[in-house]
């Protein structure tokens, strides 16, 4: 059978990527242009900057991808990029770019789903058996997906105000802990104790998700107790805050499995990088005797590569998308 190459661009918000990758499972070469640096003086990602910068870097990064391959553009079978969720201007660099190329190189032109790439970042270098249970844990997401089969997408749950990694971030700010907030906490989560009382975390919806009454707490935590002239232990208070996050995951996650006799967990999303979480998870999956998979650490991030693995799946059931295609800012899968 002859193999596929699929060259993927991922620029939905501040990072600039373009892999190629061989059978929906082979990294044949990825490029990862990272704009930290930059939205780190804001506190936060600007999407004007990131739209803009994405502009100045997408021929070098995908020059550079080719080198690193040694192949040419004339050598692959489909283009895909992200095209939704997203930041539009980020967004539309990508789609349009990736259409061209499509275009000029009359090879397929493949649209996918952010959320989609996240979930089979997992399939680089595995095998996935379904049905299977996904959680998708990010800055701007918070999802228990049900999955029957490799296109199939049945949300079960989902953040009902901020997601896991969007209350990471907050409160990061509370500790004065710089952008991005997510790995900041977890290290001074290692050096401290769940010392501090967490408020329970009560949802309507047996696989939903909150995270904003946490947050709160943990801000008039901060507040009062410089109110009172104490000092809080931030490593204390990251630990306490991780814990609690950590524990809501599991127990949805769980619940899920076992509500629909799936023997099946796979993590993914930014969050999914987070060590405590995998761990916590990993043990939860252990005790029920659930098979786990967290893709490596540089796929759980923005990257191009676990959007070749999407697409791939699309390009099999030749799923291919016409130029009309839209950049979307905020769709589910």
């Amino acid at each position: 059978m002859k193999d596929t190459y699929i060259l993927a661009i991922e620029t939905s918000c501040d990072e600039t990527s373009c892999s190629i990758v061989k059978n929906g499972k082979e990294d044949i070469a990825t490029v990862v242009n990272s704009q930290i640096d930059v939205h780190k003086l804001f506190g936060g990602v600007v999407p004007e900057l990131a739209s803009r910068m994405h502009l100045e870097n997408i021929t070098i990064v995908i020059d550079e991808t080719l080198k690193k391959a040694n192949m040419k553009l004339e050598d692959m079978d489909a283009f895909a990029c992200t095209y939704a969720p997203g930041l539009m201007g980020s967004l539309l660099v990508g789609l349009e770019t990736t259409k061209t190329l499509s275009l000029v190189y009359n090879k397929p032109f493949i649209k996918v789903n952010h959320m989609m790439g996240h979930i089979y970042a997992n399939n680089i270098n595995n095998d996935l058996a379904y049905p299977l249970i996904a959680l998708v844990i990010s800055g701007g997401h918070t999802d228990l997906i049900l999955m029957e089969n490799e296109t199939s997408f049945k949300y079960l749950g989902s953040t009902l105000d901020d997601a896991v990694g969007e209350s990471f971030d907050k409160v990061a700010r509370i500790l004065n802990l710089p952008y991005p907030g997510g790995p900041n906490v977890e290290k001074y989560a290692k050096e401290g104790k769940p010392t501090y009382k967490m408020p329970e975390i009560n949802t309507k919806g047996k696989y939903d998700f909150s995270f904003s009454g946490l947050k709160s707490h943990c801000i008039n935590l901060a507040h009062n107790e410089k109110q009172r002239g104490n000092v809080i232990n931030e490593f204390d208070l990251a630990c306490s805050f991780q814990n609690v996050v950590s524990k809501e995951l599991t127990i949805k996650a769980e619940r899920a499995l076992k509500d629909f006799d799936v023997k099946t967990l796979i993590l993914c999303g930014g969050v999914a990088a987070n060590s405590f979480i995998r761990e916590e998870l990993h043990k939860m999956c252990d005790k029920n005797n659930i098979n786990f998979y967290v893709p490596e650490r540089r796929y759980c991030t923005d990257n191009a590569t676990m959007i070749g693995a999407a697409a791939y799946v699309l390009y099999k059931n030749k799923n291919f998308a016409d130029y009309s295609a839209n950049a979307e800012s905020s769709i589910r899968l």
